[in-house]
């Protein structure tokens, strides 16, 4: 069977060579288990029980083919030889193995690009944090999934006990490349299947204008925006990244939400801009207007049980940057966000990739009127582990594109609400004023709404290395 890309799924391809589109987490967990008397990591103990599980996420053994345009699309082909070991590797952390080390090395092995000859796809360790915790740093391109169905396919590998005992991994026989003839057949049934239903589409102009009429307002709304005022995050994105953590509590971020009326995505999104008014107060930037965030919709629940590959709409939101009182300025954003969310909204997968239209559509990223993206990821609620470590918290990584030099990713896991903001390096020197804005505007929230919550601490990362690249 040939396994095209989906829409959706290759249009993570596109930016690839310019903005690296791959998406990940950085994890904590009790290295207790997975050390050995000599204090040496268990590597092949992890190894085992990834094996064990690598049947159930099939495109983590098999490559990306982009044929030749006669031939249609990406798709997905095993791969001829499978290694795990250049997958999962193990560093050690430099003294003093503090998180401002830790978040260096992350960076810099995001900086390594994924080798489209393998699948793409890494799990990288971190030894040597100063208090006996170990760090995994994973990620997968964005081809593969999006937000929840990353969490979806790092949860395969975890386990809901500290005991749980790794399977055999059953056998694997690649499967061999489809030949050119093969390919050039599915293509021209693809073709006839997509001229077929644009011949239904046309006899029946009513059902099909119907949800584009519907759809209209929401992709109005991606592509029509007034200009942002003038700040100093508005430049292209470069290579390299800044990044910091903030860490809070889930219970208090609901109470805070069930209090105001909002959601959790409400306050998340409100911490984001608190953050946003503290940096730029500090470069002595007042903006009055309002800046804007991307918001993710996942469609997943079209699909069913099933949550794999790409699957996303987007939204935007405008942030108010001139108030800042925090309970006004999280009404303001719960008004904009419950009014946008009564649109339609189709998949991203109708923006164009490829040919004359997609190189126009890059074009167009340059002219971005929106600054920051963000993405909140719903996690399960209980302990899990892997090879019986225990992870202790999870900070999503999201990617960066044309000028949206920020992105805040949050995920709700075992009790916790994480943050992981990623930003230009040249942009953002000072992400570690961000990271504490935005802890001081939960802190604010909290306190607002009679909460009682224990204090959370922004841990930012060392500026960015002198710039490199294009």
């Amino acid at each position: 069977m040939i396994e095209r890309l989906t829409a959706e799924d290759a249009l993570m391809l596109w930016p690839d060579a310019i903005w690296p589109q791959d998406i990940g987490a950085l994890i904590l967990l009790d290295g207790a288990t997975l050390y050995d008397e000599h204090r040496c990591l268990r590597l092949e103990a992890v190894r085992q029980a990834v094996a064990a599980r690598l049947h159930h996420v099939p495109q983590f053994r098999q490559i990306l083919y982009v044929p030749p345009p006669r031939l249609g699309g990406p798709l997905w082909v095993d791969a001829p030889a499978f290694h795990l070991a250049e997958h999962i590797g193990v560093d050690e952390l430099p003294a003093p193995g503090d998180e401002a080390q830790l978040l260096l090395a992350v960076e810099k092995a995001r900086r390594r690009r994924l080798d489209r000859s393998r699948p793409l796809w890494e799990m990288r360790f971190f030894t040597g944090l100063d208090d006996g915790r170990l760090a995994l740093f994973v990620r997968m391109h964005h081809a593969i999934a999006d937000g929840m169905a990353g969490v979806a396919t790092m949860a395969t590998f975890l386990d809901a006990t500290p005991d749980a005992v790794p399977t055999p991994p059953e056998q694997w026989i690649p499967l061999p490349m489809p030949t050119e003839a093969e390919l050039r057949d599915d293509e021209r049934r693809r073709r006839r299947r997509r001229r077929l239903d644009g011949l239904s589409r046309l006899a029946h102009p009513i059902q099909t204008m119907r949800p584009m009429a519907a759809a209209w307002p929401a992709t109005a709304e991606l592509l029509a925006q007034r200009p942002l005022p003038p700040t100093s995050l508005t430049r292209l994105v470069g290579p390299t990244r800044a990044l910091a953590l903030v860490r809070s509590r889930l219970g208090p971020v609901k109470q805070v939400a069930h209090r105001y009326g909002a959601t959790v995505n409400d306050v998340f999104l409100a911490v984001i801009a608190g953050g946003l008014r503290g940096l730029l107060s500090s470069r002595g930037e007042r903006v009055e207007g309002a800046l804007r965030i991307y918001v993710p919709i996942s469609l997943h629940q079209r699909r069913g049980a099933e949550t794999r590959g790409n699957l996303i709409s987007q939204m935007v939101v405008p942030l108010p940057m001139g108030n800042r009182d925090p309970v006004s300025s999280l009404w303001q954003i719960a008004a904009e966000t419950a009014l946008r969310k009564a649109k339609s909204r189709p998949s991203l997968g109708w923006l164009p990739v490829r040919g004359v239209a997609g190189w126009a559509f890059l074009k167009l990223v340059g002219r971005q009127r929106v600054n920051v993206t963000s993405a909140n990821v719903p996690g399960p609620q209980m302990p899990l582990y892997l090879a019986g470590a225990r992870l202790l918290e999870v900070f999503p990584l999201t990617q960066l594109i044309g000028k949206v030099s920020l992105g805040v990713a949050a995920i709700s896991y075992a009790g916790q609400f994480d943050m992981l903001a990623v930003a230009d390096g040249d942009a953002y020197p000072d992400l570690d004023v961000f990271a504490n804005s935005a802890e001081n505007e939960l802190h604010a929230l909290t306190t607002a709404a009679g909460v009682s919550a224990p204090s959370v601490k922004a841990s930012p990362g060392p500026p960015a290395g002198p710039r490199a690249g294009g």
